[in-house]
């Protein structure tokens, strides 16, 4: 098995900022370094690094900020962003094989927020056709006959193989939490609208997600706070309420990986945590079927102007999405769309009523598949992504075949802030016992 190649720890987003001119450049260039020798074979990056303009990023921020008391925490920190994202300079392609002009537009508003807090846009990530299930050419990083996860399989996969500390993706479906655990780093997905979405190739506008990969909980504020200038860690909870949702949801489950996540949960009981086994989301049949249906019927009329003339670029399977989102009535497409909002009301709650800080339930049905024809299965997320709840997915061992596997947890819409101090207080104790 490959031995993931990620540079030591030293490289956390809190140290980039302290740096000095000469300090920063040799850390950014030994990111491009180990791209340059390393992406021959995990595929991670959608087009080569552009050095120079590297290089004149790092002088612009030393020009524009000499004072380290003026920086904000994510000064200097390279950043991998999803091939669907616009960026100023750079011609994307969303995976795909349609001229580049198509997705010619206004940098991306998140982009630009995260320059603005001093970032340097290292490298554009692969992504699978229009995100949806096509793959990229991207390998894990932990072995590279297994799939990283899609869609955003670069950005997980190059945080991973410590390419970027952090990294841009979005979820549709499971596009974050499922690549974050198979490639053993973590990932987060905020409440629907935290992360603006202005300048983003769309997928499903009613239920695409900005989110983002890094290596550790602690890095989720820093990141968070370029987004919401509002934005205040919640308290580190000793001891949050942890609900696991048991019932047809959960029943999708292998056994293996629910052999695991028993002794997860036995782990975090012994630890003094409070989990309480509460029935949700029986209906995971029909409401899996709302969002398939919401989301073929929205990328069909996202991809319209292009597919009519284009087709024959398109493969297989986003071709039959977009056919299939084509019958679905506009009747069907409204249903769908209000019961995002209903599915989001139930399950506060079921969180209300039994007093519950956070649900926990694995990030995928278990690690990541072997072969590079598929990116695994989004069953474990499309709940959460439908009612737009926080999600974090936290790695937290590893299964049978040596591949991380990660802790899901889902808090409390819009207060992603809570979310990560009760996650915080998580990570802190599995780390402790070993399962990291």
């Amino acid at each position: 098995m490959a031995q993931v190649t990620h540079i030591d720890a030293v490289h956390r987003i809190s140290e980039y900022n302290t740096a000095s001119p000469d300090a920063l450049q040799r850390l950014v260039h030994e990111h491009v370094r180990l791209a340059r020798s390393v992406d021959s074979s995990l595929h991670i990056l959608a087009a080569r690094i552009d050095e120079q303009a590297v290089q004149r990023r790092i002088e612009d921020l030393f020009e524009r900020f000499p004072d380290p008391a003026h920086r904000s925490p994510l000064f200097g920190v390279p950043v991998g962003v999803k091939d669907i994202f616009r960026i100023d300079g750079a011609s994307i392609r969303c995976g795909s094989l349609l001229p580049p002009v198509f997705f010619e537009g206004e940098e991306a508003r998140c982009v630009r927020m995260l320059c603005d807090a001093g970032a340097i846009i290292l490298a554009r990530t692969a992504t699978t056709e229009f995100a949806y299930f096509e793959p990229a050419a991207t390998r894990n990083p932990h072995n590279p006959s297994h799939t990283p996860g899609g869609s955003s399989s670069g950005s997980a996969a190059g945080v991973a193989a410590g390419f970027f500390p952090l990294a841009l993706g979005t979820q549709t479906v499971g596009s974050i939490v499922r690549p974050a655990a198979f490639c053993g780093v973590v990932g987060m997905k905020p409440s629907l609208g935290k992360i603006p979405t202005a300048g983003v190739v769309y997928f499903s506008p009613t239920v695409d997600h900005v989110g983002f990969f890094c290596r550790q909980v602690a890095d989720i504020p820093p990141v968070m706070a370029a987004f919401d200038p509002h934005w205040t860690t919640g308290a580190n909870f000793e001891c949050p309420r942890l609900g696991v949702p048991v019932g047809k949801y959960l029943d999708q489950l292998p056994e293996e990986t629910m052999d695991w996540f028993e002794g997860i949960v036995a782990t975090l009981e012994a630890e003094g945590f409070e989990v309480l086994r509460v029935p949700c989301l029986d209906d995971i049949e029909e409401i899996a079927a709302r969002h398939g249906d919401l989301i073929a019927a929205e990328f069909a009329l996202e991809q319209k102007a292009w597919f009519t003339d284009y087709a024959h670029l398109y493969r297989p399977a986003t071709r039959d999405i977009i056919l299939k989102g084509r019958t679905i009535t506009e009747t069907r497409l409204a249903e769908t769309r209000e019961s995002c909002a209903a599915l989001r009301r139930e399950l506060c709650a079921v969180m209300d009523g039994h007093g519950l800080d956070l649900w926990i339930c694995p990030s995928t049905l278990g690690e990541a598949p072997a072969g590079l024809g598929g990116t695994g299965s989004p069953a474990m997320n499309l709940p959460w992504t439908h009612a737009g709840l926080p999600v974090i997915s936290l790695p937290c061992g590893r299964g049978g075949r040596g591949l991380p596997l990660g802790l899901q947890c889902i808090g409390w819409f819009g207060e992603d802030a809570r979310l990560v101090g009760a996650v915080l207080s998580l990570e802190t104790r599995l780390r402790a016992r070993g399962l990291e």
